[in-house]
This record gives C-alpha cells, sequence and structure tokens, in this order.
C-alpha cells in the first residue's frame, strides 16, 4: 500500500443537548446511507450509524443500502433502543436510468419497494440486481423518491423522468463533500430542481459512521473491484467526507441553501412506516373449507392421539393436549402446525426418513401430528419451552430429514406455495481471521504466495497479539508499516458482511405474498431463492420459520431399514427397532461405537464405560451429559457418583423429588431447570424460559442478576436453605447457555439407538449404508471399513465387473453379507461415468482392457482414475500396467507409436507400502493395510509405541505416539485445550494438547497430515 499523507482526522463534536434545554437549530434527517449490508461498500455496521446520528442530534437516519433491505432490521433495533426515527429506504439502480433513493411512507410503499427488488433480485444472478426504469414507475406507490443528482448530465431531463412517476413525492438530493467545486455545483442544481418544480434536500451518500473508517472503506472498494488500493484511481474516494457530519458542519456546507437541510425533516416526517407494523400472516389454504385452522388442527391432533395410544389416551396426555391448543389458539399458531404437519406428511408419502426434534419435541400435540417420535406420557413434557405466552416469541420447529432427500421437501415447499411465498432463510456470511488476512491483504498489494501463507498460519483467533506471532511464523515481520495496516485493517473488518448466503434449511412462508414482506433473491444453488434477512432477523420481527434440516444418520438408517427389508426379510421402522436389546447395550457400554450416531466421538466414548448405559434413558443422560452445560455446571462427577452408589441421592421436597428423580437430582436439562424455579421459587413457565434465555446471555452485566435475587428469595421463601439455592443458581447458570433440552436428547437417542442396533446385529449392512450416505459422521470411510472389518465384516475392492455408484452386498458362502466398495469411493470419478460402465456391463462382463475402453468410450482421464483405484484386477490387470495402458489408446506421443494391442512393458513390482500409499490417494483408504505399516520398524527403533500398546502401558509416563491426524477439535475449548485424534495401524490415540503446547507447536498441530 503506497505511503498515505498524514491528514488530520476530524472527529465531529457530538450535540448535547438537555431534554429540558433548547432545541437544535435545524431538524436533519440523513437520506442516503449505505451500511456494511451494502455489500463490500458501506464501512459500518448498522447500530454503529444509528448511535452516531443519535449522537449527533439528527432527526432520523434513512438506511439505504443498494438495492436490499438487508440491514433495516439490525438499524431498526437499534434505533428503537436510542429513539431516534429510522427511514426505511433502498438505492436503487436501474439499466436505463441514472439511481434514485426510494422511501417507504408507509406499509403498502414498503411492500412495493420489497416486489420491486425482489423482481431485480430474480431477474439477476446471485448478488446482483437488475431492474429498467419502467420496473420503478410500475412499484411507485407509497414511495417518496430521491433522485440523486451528479455533476454531469441533463438535470432537467433526468428530474422531469422522475417526476412524472412520484409527482409531488420527488425530490432532488443534493450532495457535497468538500470537493474543489462545491458551489458551482450547487448552484446548478438549485436551478435545475427549481426549473423542474422538484424540492431540492441535503444528504451525504453516507458510508461509515465515523472518518476513522475511510482507509477500511479503501479496502473494501478494492476487494469489491478485485484490485489493490493503489491502483483504485478514480474509484476511490478523494476524502473522507462520506461520513455522518455534525449539524454545524452541514449548514456550513450547504449555506448558499439552508432550506436543503431543513427539508429532510419533511422526508422524515412523510416516512410514517415503521417494521413495527409488519404482521406476519401463516398459510391457511391446508384447511378445509368447512373448517378453521383450529378446529382441523384439533381434529388432526385427536385422530393422531388414538394412533399413536390404540389401547387409549393417558389421562396426561389429554391434558396436555388440551393446554397446548388453548395456547395455540391464543397465539394464532394453528396455520403454523398445519404447515408442518403437511410437510411431515409429504416426507412420509415418499418415504423419506424424518424426525422432529428440540423444541417441537415438547409438545403432545407434534407427537400426535406425526412430527416428532418423543412420547409425552415417557418424559416431562414442558411445552413453554417452545412457546409461551409471556416470552411473545415465534416458535420453532426443527425437522430433520435425510440428508440425500431434503431437496424434495424444500422443492415441494416451494411448488406448493410459489416463489412469492415461500423463501429459505438467509444466512449471513462474515469476514472470519482467515478471510480478512486474505482479502485485506491482496488489497493491499501482497503477493498471493505470501498471502496464502498468512492465512494459512492464522487460526481461530484474532487478537493482535496472536496475529504478531502467526506473522513471524509465516516468515513476514510485523512491524513493518504494511503488516501493521494488515494486521489492524483485518482486525476492523472482522464480523464485516461478506455476502449473503442461504441457511441450512430454514423456510419462511407466508399467506400473502412473503415479497411484500422481505425482497427474495436467486441462491447460487440452482432453483433456491432466498429472502435478504437471516434467522436473527426474522426472530427480531416475529416472523416464523421451518428449520427443514439435513441428518446424514436418517440417510443411512433409511438406506440400512430398505436392505433389511430386501435382502433380509425384516420390515423394520425407527418405531419397530426391537428395544432395550442386552446386546446392543452390552456393545455401548464397551464404547463400541464408531460410526454410531451422536456416541462415536472421542468424548463420548470415554464416557460410555463409565456410564454404562443399559435402558433408552440411559442414553438419553449419555447424549446429554457430555455437553459443555453439564460439564461447566459441575454436573458430571455429582451425577456419576450417585449413579455407582458413591454419593447418597437426597431431595429437599417432594416437589424438587419429581422434577430431579430420573437424574438423580442433578438438573441435566433445561426443561429440569426450568421446572425447578417454577415448583421450588414460584417463577411463572413464561419467566422460568426468560430466566434461562438471560442464562445464555450471562456474560452481560446486569443481565442475570435480576433473576438470581429473585431465585434466591423465591426458594428461601418456600423453606429451602440459601445454600441450597445459591447451589442450584450456580448450576442453572454453569450451563444455561450450553444446556440441551431433554426433548431433544430423547429424539438423538433414538437414532443412537436404531443405529447402534443395526451395527450391533447387521455390520455389513451398518457399514454399506454409511459409505453411501457420505459425507456425515465423525469418521472417515477408511477408519469405518477398518472398523467393519474388526468385526468380521468382509470388504470387497472396486472392480469393473463388480461395482455400481453405491457399496452394495454381496452373499458369501456362509450366508453372511460381504460388502463390495462402490465408484463413489474412488476420487474424481462421475456419475455419468459410472452409469455408462455399470450400462454396458448389464449387457455383459467386460473381458479385456481393450473390450472395456472400446465398449464404455470413457476418456484416459477416467482411464487413469479407474486404474489408479486399481479397479481392473477382475481382467488380471494390476495398478501399473493398468496405468500405462490407460495412457496409450489416445495417445499421439512418439512413446505409444509402434505399441501393439494391449502389449506392456515389463514395469517394476510396486512395493506393498506403495500399494497402500497409492490405494489413499485414489481412495482414501486402503484394503492392503495401513501407511504406517511400512513406518513401525523405525518408529519403534525411535522408541514410539503403537495405540494398541497404549492401552497397556503403565499410567502416569511419558511415551511417544504418531498417526495419522484424523481431526482437531477447534476453536478449543474455553481454557484453550484443543483434543487431537491420530491413527496408526492398530487403533486411534486421543489426545489432549494443552494451550502452550499448542502454540508452541502451532504450524505443525495445525496443518500436518500425520
Amino acid at each position: 500500500m503506497p505511503e498515505q499523507p498524514h491528514a488530520k482526522l476530524y472527529v465531529p463534536a457530538v450535540l448535547s443537548v438537555s431534554p429540558s434545554g433548547p432545541a437544535p437549530p435545524v431538524r436533519y434527517a440523513e437520506l442516503h446511507c449505505k451500511s456494511n449490508f451494502s455489500f463490500l461498500e458501506g464501512a459500518s455496521h448498522p447500530d454503529e450509524l444509528i448511535n452516531q446520528a443519535a449522537q449527533l442530534g439528527y432527526e432520523g437516519l434513512a438506511v439505504t443500502d443498494r438495492n436490499s433491505v438487508a440491514g433495516v432490521v439490525r438499524a431498526h433495533v437499534a434505533a428503537k433502543k436510542t429513539g431516534l426515527k429510522l427511514i426505511i429506504g433502498a438505492e436503487v439502480t436501474t439499466a436505463d436510468a441514472n439511481p434514485i433513493v426510494l422511501w417507504a411512507m408507509n406499509r403498502r410503499g414498503y411492500g412495493r419497494l420489497c416486489r420491486l427488488l425482489t423482481r431485480g433480485r430474480r431477474e439477476a444472478p446471485k448478488g446482483e440486481c437488475y431492474l429498467t426504469f419502467a420496473d420503478v414507475a410500475e412499484h411507485a406507490d407509497g414511495l417518496l423518491a430521491g433522485v440523486l443528482l451528479s455533476s454531469a448530465g441533463e438535470l432537467e431531463y433526468d428530474l422531469s423522468r422522475w417526476r412524472e412517476v412520484f409527482r409531488d413525492r420527488t425530490y432532488a438530493v443534493a450532495e457535497l463533500h468538500r470537493g474543489p467545486y462545491d458551489a458551482r455545483r450547487l448552484d446548478r442544481w438549485k436551478r435545475a430542481a427549481h426549473a423542474m418544480h422538484v424540492p431540492l434536500i441535503a444528504a451525504g451518500d453516507v458510508h461509515y459512521h465515523d472518518a476513522s473508517r475511510r482507509f477500511l472503506q479503501d479496502v473494501l472498494t478494492a476487494i469489491r473491484l478485485k484490485t489493490t488500493v493503489a491502483e483504485l484511481g478514480a474509484a476511490r474516494f478523494p476524502n473522507g467526507e462520506r461520513r455522518l457530519r455534525s449539524l454545524d458542519e452541514l449548514l456550513a456546507l450547504f449555506a448558499p441553501c439552508p432550506d436543503a437541510v431543513a427539508r429532510t425533516a419533511e422526508v422524515a416526517d412523510r416516512c410514517t412506516f415503521s417494521l413495527d407494523e409488519l404482521r406476519y400472516d401463516y398459510p391457511e389454504e391446508l384447511c378445509p373449507k368447512d373448517e378453521t385452522p383450529l378446529s382441523y388442527l384439533t381434529r388432526l391432533t385427536l385422530d393422531g392421539a388414538q394412533r399413536r395410544y390404540p389401547g387409549g389416551v393417558p389421562d396426561k396426555v389429554l391434558r396436555l393436549i388440551e393446554h397446548e391448543l388453548r395456547i395455540i389458539e391464543e397465539l394464532n399458531y394453528p396455520a403454523y402446525f398445519l404447515t408442518v404437519w403437511d410437510l411431515v406428511r409429504f416426507a412420509r408419502s415418499k418415504d423419506i426418513l424424518c424426525q422432529g426434534r428440540g423444541s417441537a419435541a415438547n409438545s403432545a400435540v407434534c407427537y400426535c401430528l406425526g412430527v416428532t417420535s418423543v412420547d409425552p406420557d415417557r418424559i416431562d413434557v414442558l411445552f413453554e419451552r417452545f412457546v409461551s405466552k409471556e416470552r411473545d416469541e415465534a416458535p420453532d420447529i426443527d425437522i430433520d430429514f435425510e440428508h440425500q432427500r431434503r431437496e424434495e421437501v424444500i422443492q415441494y415447499i416451494y411448488e406448493k406455495y410459489g416463489r412469492d411465498r415461500a423463501g429459505m432463510t438467509a444466512e449471513l456470511i462474515t469476514y472470519r481471521p482467515r478471510s480478512a488476512v486474505r482479502d485485506v491483504g491482496k488489497a493491499l498489494g501482497l503477493s498471493l504466495d505470501r498471502v496464502d501463507a498468512l492465512a494459512k498460519a492464522i487460526g481461530h483467533s484474532h487478537a493482535e497479539e496472536i496475529l504478531h506471532t502467526r506473522f513471524r511464523e509465516a516468515g513476514v515481520d510485523p512491524t513493518t508499516r504494511l503488516s501493521r495496516q494488515l494486521i489492524h485493517l483485518a482486525s476492523q473488518i472482522l464480523g464485516f458482511p461478506r455476502h449473503l448466503s442461504q441457511h441450512v434449511g430454514g423456510m419462511v412462508l407466508s399467506n400473502s405474498p412473503l415479497c411484500e414482506l422481505v425482497p427474495i433473491e436467486n441462491a447460487s444453488m440452482a432453483d433456491r431463492t432466498v429472502v435478504q434477512w437471516d434467522k436473527d432477523d426474522l426472530d427480531a420481527l416475529g416472523i416464523l420459520k421451518v428449520d427443514c434440516l439435513a441428518l446424514g444418520m436418517l440417510s443411512a438408517i433409511r438406506r440400512a431399514l430398505t436392505v433389511l427389508k430386501d435382502e433380509a426379510g425384516e420390515p423394520l421402522t425407527l418405531a419397530t427397532i426391537p428395544a432395550e436389546d442386552p446386546a446392543t447395550y452390552a456393545m455401548i457400554q464397551k464404547a463400541d461405537t464408531v460410526g454410531v450416531f451422536q456416541i462415536e466421538s472421542r468424548a463420548q466414548m470415554s464416557m460410555l464405560p463409565r456410564l454404562k448405559p443399559r435402558e433408552f434413558y440411559d442414553l438419553v443422560i449419555e447424549v446429554a451429559i457430555v455437553r459443555p452445560g453439564p460439564i461447566q455446571g459441575n454436573m458430571v462427577h455429582p451425577y456419576l457418583k450417585r449413579r455407582n452408589g458413591e454419593e447418597p441421592v437426597e431431595f429437599p421436597s417432594d416437589a424438587v423429588r419429581h422434577v430431579l428423580q430420573k437424574t438423580l437430582g442433578v438438573p441435566l436439562f433445561q426443561e429440569q431447570a426450568m421446572r425447578l424455579v417454577i415448583v421450588a421459587a414460584g417463577f411463572t413457565s413464561g419467566e422460568a424460559d426468560q430466566l434461562r434465555r438471560a442464562m445464555a446471555a450471562w456474560r452481560r452485566a446486569g443481565v442475570i442478576e435480576k433473576f438470581e435475587g429473585k431465585l434466591i428469595s423465591g426458594m428461601m421463601a418456600n423453606g429451602y436453605s440459601e445454600e441450597f439455592a445459591r447451589n442450584v443458581f450456580r448450576q442453572i447458570e454453569g450451563f444455561g447457555s450450553y444446556g440441551f433440552p431433554e426433548s431433544h436428547a430423547v429424539s438423538f437417542a433414538l437414532l443412537a439407538y436404531a443405529s447402534a442396533w443395526i451395527k450391533c446385529h447387521h455390520p455389513a449392512v451398518f457399514l454399506a449404508s454409511l459409505l453411501n450416505s457420505q459425507p456425515m459422521g465423525f469418521y472417515a470411510p477408511a477408519q469405518l471399513v477398518t472398523d467393519a472389518r474388526a468385526h468380521g465384516v468382509e470388504v470387497r475392492p472396486v472392480d469393473i465387473n463388480q461395482s455400481d455408484w453405491d457399496s452394495t452386498l454381496e452373499q458369501r458362502d456362509d450366508g453372511t453379507f460381504a460388502v463390495r466398495l462402490g465408484w463413489s469411493m474412488v476420487k474424481g470419478l462421475s456419475t455419468k461415468a459410472a452409469e455408462t460402465i455399470e450400462r454396458e456391463r448389464r449387457l455383459k462382463p467386460f473381458t479385456s482392457f481393450n473390450d472395456f475402453v472400446r465398449r464404455t468410450g470413457l476418456t484416459a482421464a477416467v482411464l487413469s482414475r479407474l486404474a489408479s483405484a486399481d479397479a481392473f484386477r477382475s481382467l488380471g490387470l494390476d495398478r501399473r500396467p493398468a496405468l500405462w495402458q490407460a495412457l496409450a489408446p489416445n495417445s499421439t506421443q512418439p512413446l505409444f507409436a509402434n505399441l501393439k494391442d494391449e502389449e506392456t512393458p515389463a514395469l517394476p513390482r510396486v512395493s506393498p507400502a506403495q500399494e497402500v500409499i497409492a490405494d489413499y490417494h485414489a481412495q482414501r483408504l486402503s484394503l492392503r493395510g495401513h501407511p504406517f505399516d511400512s513406518l513401525r520398524p523405525a518408529l519403534t527403533a525411535q522408541r514410539i509405541v503403537t495405540a494398541a500398546e497404549l492401552q497397556t502401558l503403565e499410567a502416569n509416563r511419558s511415551y511417544r505416539v504418531a498417526g495419522l491426524v484424523l481431526l482437531r477439535q477447534r476453536p478449543s475449548t474455553a481454557k484453550g485445550v484443543t483434543f487431537m485424534t491420530l491413527e496408526d495401524e492398530t487403533g486411534i490415540v486421543n489426545l489432549i494438547v494443552w494451550r502452550h503446547v499448542w502454540q508452541r507447536f502451532h504450524r505443525v498441530a495445525r496443518q500436518a497430515q500425520a
């Protein structure tokens, strides 16, 4: 970055006006302001702009991002806190007219603005907008227009053109930035506006709240234009005047035309719309014409209850249903529940395995509708954990679908409700340390190799002193001017929006056009459209969404159940898998759970032999207890001691016993914490949930104290000791932010048991299902195959005469199954190539390499991939000869000119170690052995022990181990501990890497593959 002159930055004075003091000399509203939601243009967050405008004594602020309202919700939340008036608008660019700023006068105008932006976004690729003058004219109702005047062009023509559309809702926008010709330009603008009878107003074309962001704005511009700051030229603003300026400055700047400043308040007064006016209406077409949504929901629920409880619906469940339906009616959510029911009904009609989880499982209505499999008669359902009158927030239902078929459900939603009434929730992609260093480094002119080295050296920490250390490790002096600029600017850009992506599965639906509530735009993925707000924005406005999530284990379980039905004649479902199977629990107690849902991690495997699950509810405990919440709340050891009989289980009252009995007096679940404060401290259900939410923000000063006093005094008033009350509060505080809902744990435990049962009784089926459902889970295919072979499963290699795209089961002589690896395991092989192979093979088997080439017509590149995967063995052709022949068919090189058909020279033999390495390169696994087999003699000479030996060695001594790095758990724990898993030829080693060790060996610890 070239040297910059040390310009003296102007710091705007803050007007301090007391409520009882004199009014400001002029009312001013900034009407043209971009936040950082004008991606890579604005250099301030919406709340920074709002807070600064309030400090400066502005009448109001219009957030007018380019072709977007993505940032207005955050501005709205900030404006409500400061009392500043927020004007909703957007800067709109057209293909055949000059840019204008549009401001929403009322709810209708806001709806037209959203429709206009939706049209422009849907007509263009992701991130772009294409609009014409006619498009804007068609959507002008309810909008004020500010014509952005330029120093060139036919001003009178531009003004008259827009005035014909907006009439007395048209303004001419004058923007001065202390340029050399300000007076001349202002005079020309005045005369043009007067001639066209259009009022002139002042604005700032604001890009940041404070002049200190000027240099960051230059960097953002360079990133957007894919150039460097030094080469920006005219694209770079000449000074730092695109900031929020003081009223005194504005009056001085527009002294020849003071009315232009004062008239901004007129625009603010005409814009009465607030986001608080948005009323979200849920689709109702699912309801038959002769019924109301509530009556239809009630009928479906009661019918479902009869199916769930054929022997009679328990009184407890009937009371829960009545209670829930009453709250659903009061909060007007019947249509929401009907929509969720419809999605589950559609999925099951297509044999797509799905399972509602999370808060939804706290609902007896959801259980009866078939949304969740959690029986409310088996757990203490707390509906207020899900829907609460006091909380006044929308419910949020999560449904997991098979990850390979979820798109069918999403497209069903689009087809049923249309693109104008359905959209996927946005996901805001923001700058993290690595992306910040990479983009800012390029903008400052660093070479690509240097930027790449720096980015790879950066971890999750962004403290400036850590960045200094990482720079030194990458061979860059952090004390140079360029390095200091890079560190400072990269730190500033952290958290800035980079672009809008799509949420993992949140869908927003509406009865009236959704495109009048929030603009909808194209996603990068085909056939996906996304609203411009993320889940936090939707929550802030109380807009409902349904999370249609993808879960790989559901794909694997559905595949396994289908195979068992087709191959083994076992027609099983999630609900009919044999329950409480002793062999399955014996396997779980030994932590033999590689590939099993939820209980396969290092931490879970460590807990299983200690907890020793013997029944389903033990699995519920297991899923929930190995979480940051129970660990931080000091609940794990007390629970284990009481379970093992090392500590008595005591309760201060029967009420507390009822809440905590099943978890031995230790509150492990959010629902228990909420019930505890209800029965012991006199909280209402809504207050209990407010406490839970406050715990999630307990680090923020002043949030939790009000609940602490109420909880302790309430417990003491009910006869509990102060010590017990404070202990309860400490436990809730410790896990409030991370505590697991019991309903969530039950849903996950159900899948954990199902996958464990399949692994225990049908290990070959389990392996094939996991391989065909990749990517998913904790372990890579290499570890899944190794584990299955250790359990006696024969795994056969890919072969052109045997393999399909999916891994398949092949009957063995003893009646059991072997697993044949599929083409999906071969790196770089396309489904199209695999289909060609399978089509030709169905006609007759391949008999030679040339026969294969002639019939399939595959390219040399594809043949090389197949040869590298050693897929021609059934033709008597090993890897190296096959690779040689793969080079020959289409070659014009002299080396092959005189080669006869299928003639292969005498090639040197491949060593066993080379074969293993080649397997890993081609398929990421090997059936011949492990890369460390050949290294073991050298490792043993260095006194490096194997994973198997480590299990029998004396404790509290130092040993050296080595292996392939399977995973690193980053970011680290609160104490800076990183967990690593290594694999050698005998098994797995789990490492605990302390902070100082990680820092000392940072490069190796982060980047080494072995």
